[in-house]
């Protein structure tokens, strides 16, 4: 099941292909160790692979999981150990004309400021200078936005940044580094607000099915969510390159519509055959992103909420793995 959901999260699309037989130079993806690194780094692999193209995809991380290493080399991605807060190491790392920047620290942010602060601004400061001649697309998040009324179709681009709490303020941190090197030196950005990916084993749809599976209650405080189906966020991702500019360009990243808690739930516990319980006061706004201009500029995404709603349930009714990393979408004093 899980080799499954490995093979399906980093399955290319002709999309995908197309654009490595056009891509020009390598691709450096920083930070490949986390939830989404691997299956970019095997999706980009597979692509150039399906496509007949000498691409070499190097996949950077500290790699505290062995199993993960070994994954990655056996898949055909070249794997580097780097403390990505370490300058020499930094400095060490090969020259690159493309570069997928995704490190970074969400969970525990609450008891470590002090770390989150330092991989979410200290390491974009020492990756940002390292690969000043390169592009870079730059995982962000939704979460530097403030909060919008459900009926408004979310943040737009164009929209004034609000983060609330230090781990949003630490992330627009990440933004203006990037955007202070695309502008001193030219460096090509693209920065990609992105909420919330979906992998099975973690995300938003996943917090609300386990809470209905289990009978816990499901939080209506936050009463709506976007989401977006992991592979397609990577696919996303690895096609932005085109879209990086300077001064930097900015790209909202997720499904194309806005989820109701109550909706998802009930749908979960009709799929479960099973009650689901409700707890606090259902609010009217929430952190929700308008995704449109990633939809025009890059398709729609491949899977619908209503199969990935049903994936979701198969994998959890199927006990399958979870990550044990909430999102914490209820949250809106922005403490994680």
């Amino acid at each position: 099941m899980l080799q499954e959901l490995e093979r399906r999260l980093s399955e290319p699309g002709e999309a995908d292909r197309a654009f490595m037989r056009c891509l020009q130079g390598d691709i450096v993806i920083l930070g490949a160790g986390g939830k989404m690194g691997p299956s970019l780094a095997k999706l980009a692999k597979r692509a150039a692979d399906e496509s007949g193209v000498r691409t070499l995809i190097t996949a950077v991380s500290r790699f505290s999981s062995e199993a993960a290493r070994r994954d990655l080399e056996a898949a055909g991605v070249a794997v580097v150990s780097c403390d990505l807060l370490n300058p020499a190491e930094v400095n060490k790392l090969p020259e690159c004309e493309n570069v997928l920047y995704l490190a970074g620290r969400k969970f525990g942010s609450s008891g470590r400021p002090d770390l989150t602060w330092a991989m979410n601004a200290i390491a974009p400061a020492l990756a940002a200078y390292r690969y000043r001649h390169s592009r870079m697309v730059v995982f962000s998040t939704g979460n530097v936005y403030g909060f919008t009324d459900i009926q408004s179709g979310g943040s737009r681009e164009t929209d004034a940044v609000s983060p609330v709490g230090e781990y949003a303020q630490s992330c627009l941190a990440r933004e203006r580094i990037f955007e202070y090197h695309s502008n001193e030196y030219g460096a090509k950005c693209l920065i990609f607000r992105l909420n919330y990916a979906v992998d099975l084993r973690y995300g938003v749809l996943v917090d609300v099915a386990r809470k209905v599976y289990s009978g816990e209650p499901v939080d209506l405080t936050v009463p709506a969510f976007n989401a977006i189906w992991q592979r397609d966020a990577n696919s996303y991702a690895l096609r932005a390159l085109n879209l990086c500019s300077s001064p930097p360009r900015v790209l909202n990243v997720t499904g194309a519509e806005a989820i109701r808690v109550r909706e998802a739930a009930e749908a979960f516990a009709k799929q479960f055959g099973r009650p689901c319980r409700f707890q606090g006061q259902e609010g009217s706004s929430a952190l929700l992103s308008d995704s449109s201009l990633c939809h025009s500029l890059l398709g729609p995404p491949s899977v619908s909420l209503a199969t990935l709603e049903e994936r979701v349930a198969d994998w959890v009714m199927t006990g399958g793995e979870n990550l044990g990393k909430p999102t914490h979408f209820e949250v809106v004093d922005g403490s994680y």
